[in-house]
This record gives C-alpha cells, sequence and structure tokens, in this order.
C-alpha cells in the first residue's frame, strides 16, 4: 500500500479543564469522582429563571496559557451559545466563544530529538462550559451532570502536523505547559486533558486539503498514536481502490485498534451560533493581563538552556518532564561554585541517574524531598576533591535522596573515603609490583594496557578505596613512565 506517495494533515483540537475549584458560570464544585449528580444547581441544571455569572479564575487561567503560548489576548471577546441537542447538555446549547475567543494565535514549541525546538502554530484558544456525561448500561442510559459546567479552555491548532508521532509531542509538550502553569492537571484518563484530531492524506506535492474525518476524545498517548496511524491506513487505501473519504466523526475502538463510525458530516456542523445574551463581552485590560504571572521558566525554554548548556536533549528531556525537577536543577546548580559544563552535566546525570533511581524505588519522593540542594552540591565537593570516587559518590546520594542525611556523615559510617595517603599508596602499589615481575617485564616491553591490571590489583587491595589517579601516577613512575 502506498502510504508513502500521500501525506497526512493533521490538526488537533484540545479540551483542557481547568484546575478551579468551581464551575465557569455557578459555585457547584469541579471535584471529580462524586456521587452522580450531586454538584449540580439551577444554574448548571438550566431551570428556568436561573442566569450564568462568570467565575473571574477561569479567565486568568486562560489568560495564562494565552501568554505562556504566545498568543494575542483579546481586550475584548464575546461567548456565544453553541446550539445542539444532546441528553447530557441540559440547556440545549453550550456556552462557549466563536467568533471572538480570549487567545488568537501562538504555538506549541515541542522539543525535537537533535535538541532544537519545532513551533507548531496555534488558530485560537477560547473558553467554553464541559457538557455532562452519559453513562449506558444493559438496561438504560443515564445521564449524571456533576460535569456540567465545568470550566475548559479549547485549543485549536492549526492543520501542521504531519504524523501520529508529531500529533504524540505536541500533545505532550502542550500538556506539559499546562500543568507548568497550574491550570491543568494533565489527567487524560480522567477526561481532564482530552483531545479530537481532524485527520486528512492528499497526494504528495499537492497543495488541496483532503476530505478530513475527525477522531473524538482519545484518552492516551498510544490510542492516538494508533487511532491516527490507522485513520491514514484507512484513507489512502480507501483512496486508493477508487473511493472517496467521507466527512464523519469516527470513534477509536482501542480493543481492536481500529476506527468506526460515530455519525455522518457531510458538510460541517451548524450549531447556529450567536451571542450569548446573558453574558456581557468580556473586557480585559492591559493592567490585568500584565498582572498574570508566569513560570521562571516554561516547560521549553527549561529544555532550550538545558542543551545550550551542553545537557545531552535525553537528559533535558527527562528533567523538563517535572516542573520540581526543574528548580531542584538550578537550585543545585546555584549551589555549586562554578557553573561550569562539567558541573551541569554532574548536575543532570545526578538527577536523571541516581535521583531518577531512587524515585522509581520509592526511596525518594519529589512531593516531599528529605534533602536540601546544597547537600547534593556537597557530594559534588566530595567527589571534585578526590574524597571519594564516583562510585562512592553514587552511595551517598542514594542514602542523601533516602533519608537527608548528611553527605559527610554517610562516607563517614559507610567508610568511603578514599585513600590519598602517599605514603599508604606507595606501599601498595610495591607490593603488587613485587608479586607481578612477569607483567612488570611485559609492560616494559611495550604492553601498556597492564596499568589497568595493576591499578586494578591495588583497588582490590585497598577494597575499592584508593584513589585511582593518585595510584595511576604512582605505578608510571615506578615503572619508569
Amino acid at each position: 500500500m502506498p502510504v508513502a506517495d500521500f501525506e497526512p494533515v493533521i490538526g488537533l483540537e484540545v479540551h483542557a479543564q481547568l484546575l478551579c475549584e468551581s464551575k465557569i458560570f455557578c459555585g457547584c464544585s469541579t471535584a471529580f469522582g462524586a456521587p452522580p449528580n450531586t454538584q449540580v444547581c439551577p444554574v448548571c441544571l438550566a431551570l428556568p429563571g436561573s442566569l450564568p455569572a462568570l467565575n473571574r479564575q477561569v479567565v486568568e487561567m486562560a489568560i495564562k496559557a494565552g501568554k505562556a503560548l504566545g498568543s494575542r489576548i483579546a481586550e475584548r471577546s464575546v461567548f456565544a451559545r453553541k446550539n445542539y441537542f444532546y441528553p447530557d447538555l441540559p440547556k440545549g446549547y453550550q456556552i462557549s466563544q466563536y467568533e471572538q475567543p480570549i487567545c488568537i494565535g501562538g504555538a506549541v514549541q515541542v522539543p525535537q530529538p537533535d535538541g532544537t525546538l519545532r513551533a507548531f502554530a496555534l488558530t485560537r484558544i477560547h473558553l467554553e462550559e464541559d457538557a455532562g456525561k452519559n453513562v449506558h448500561g444493559e438496561q438504560a442510559s443515564e445521564v449524571d451532570l456533576n460535569r456540567a459546567g465545568t470550566p475548559l479552555i479549547e485549543i485549536v491548532g492549526e492543520p501542521e502536523l504531519r504524523s501520529a508521532d508529531d500529533a504524540t509531542e505536541y500533545l505532550k509538550a502542550l500538556r506539559l505547559t499546562l500543568v507548568y502553569l497550574g491550570i491543568n492537571d494533565g489527567n487524560l484518563e480522567e477526561g481532564s486533558f482530552r483531545c479530537d484530531a481532524n485527520v486528512s492524506v492528499r497526494r504528495k506535492g499537492t497543495e488541496k486539503l483532503g476530505t478530513r474525518v475527525e477522531l473524538k476524545n482519545i484518552n492516551s498517548y498510544r490510542f492516538i498514536r494508533q487511532a491516527i496511524d490507522y485513520e491514514i491506513q484507512r484513507q489512502v487505501e480507501l483512496i486508493e481502490s477508487g473511493g472517496a473519504v467521507r466527512m464523519e466523526t469516527r470513534l477509536f475502538d482501542h480493543d481492536k485498534g481500529v476506527t468506526r463510525s460515530m455519525r455522518s458530516k457531510e458538510e460541517a456542523n451548524d450549531y447556529r451560533y450567536f451571542p450569548e445574551p446573558d453574558l456581557p463581552p468580556l473586557l480585559v485590560t492591559q493592567e490585568w493581563i500584565e498582572s498574570v504571572t508566569l513560570p521562571p521558566r516554561l516547560p521549553h525554554q527549561a529544555f532550550a538552556e538545558l542543551v545550550t548548556s551542553g545537557v545531552p536533549a535525553a537528559d533535558a528531556r527527562t528533567i523538563v518532564s517535572d516542573a520540581r525537577l526543574v528548580s531542584l536543577y538550578f537550585a543545585v546548580l546555584s549551589e555549586l561554585p562554578a557553573s561550569s559544563d562539567e558541573a551541569r552535566k554532574w548536575t543532570a546525570n545526578t538527577l536523571c541517574g541516581e535521583l531518577a533511581r531512587s524515585l522509581n524505588d520509592g526511596a525518594a519522593d519529589l512531593a516531599a524531598l528529605k534533602f536540601s540542594p546544597a547537600q547534593v552540591a556537597r557530594v559534588h565537593a566530595l567527589q571534585a576533591s578526590q574524597t571519594i570516587s564516583s562510585t562512592a559518590a553514587r552511595t551517598v546520594l542514594a542514602g542523601l535522596f533516602a533519608t537527608g542525611q548528611e553527605p559527610d556523615a554517610i562516607v563517614a559510617a559507610k567508610g568511603l573515603a578514599q585513600i590519598s595517603d602517599t605514603g599508604a599508596l606507595e606501599a601498595v602499589v610495591d607490593a603488587v609490583l613485587a608479586r607481578s615481575p612477569g607483567e612488570v617485564e611485559k609492560y616494559k616491553a611495550g604492553k601498556k594496557n597492564l596499568l589497568a591490571f595493576f591499578v586494578g590489583g591495588a583497588m582490590k587491595e585497598l577494597k575499592g578505596k584508593g584513589n585511582p589517579g593518585e595510584l595511576n601516577k604512582l605505578f608510571k613512575a615506578r615503572l619508569g613512565d
């Protein structure tokens, strides 16, 4: 099947639930998991005479998202009624934004394997309320309206993605940004971060877009990749067999790994948008926009800073995956006497190596660190001064991350200090050479790789505590190098 002759065109629409304690137009709780229909009121039930009142925190979170993603924040935006009929929509319409959204343009900055960033453009970010939830059983379908009125931002991307991998990395970068901002918890399984994908294909070299198909509410990165790949293949096979792609909405069946038709969309849905008469235009002043602050570093900024300073792209991505790791990285670096390339790489290796192992083992917890950045920097100082070896440093770090005990105390308790005393080392060097006359002759005859044999013998006798650098020097001196 000549998929290679076609170019996929993918645009994503992401619905992100905002981390507000109350809903967008009323004071009902947004807490997840409450018994059905217990977090409702006349406003979210759409009872006659009830009127919406906009939650100020929702607006501030939308402004924060727009600023972080480089959007233009509109000083005037308008709410609209999006009309459609579905059991989980008690009003018969959804309050959203249409012609005049709160954020226009922007881009998602996506880290690439080579350490660069690639920008994928956004069309808009707008505010809207969530619908309820239909619960389908064997005997009946029921409606839970707890979620009705939950505040969302919809982030609409331009159709610039060209593969399922592009789409997955875009979503990871966008999700991470929202989590950094503290406005979304990034939980795909609970539906607080969910994605619709618009997928079409066209023959390479052509400008005209193909007929797009919408894939609805996919709740994991793995399923997003599988659904898009399957849909690309399905559309190509359909075109190559002489058929035509229909504009429709499809669902992904993750058990079978296929998409299946949900409803036809031969023409774009006419939601009969019109301005919401119960809400005035949303006016946002420049002072308000400027008062909304961002974290010291957004994920793409931290990634770029790490890579530019010499940290490998893979390690940079690991650190950037959690804002707490980024804060810890720069806090440790600030405690080191010189922020050299060596110090940056050592700090990155420490977080991606020993700390990662401690976190995986459950010995450390990022939510309640038992150690301080200054203590981590002290381990670096002990290693740099050759008080401990690099191997011993890993042992000290593991103990530090698990207990918070002072590094010097761990070194003393475990007997990890290196032996650097010249007299003590010379005695061991002489003993090793004395019992290895054959190897000494071979070394002097040109077999220089035997130096490792000699140093290894000395380290064994010193129970791993000898200073390898000093041992190298002493053996070379004794052997006439």
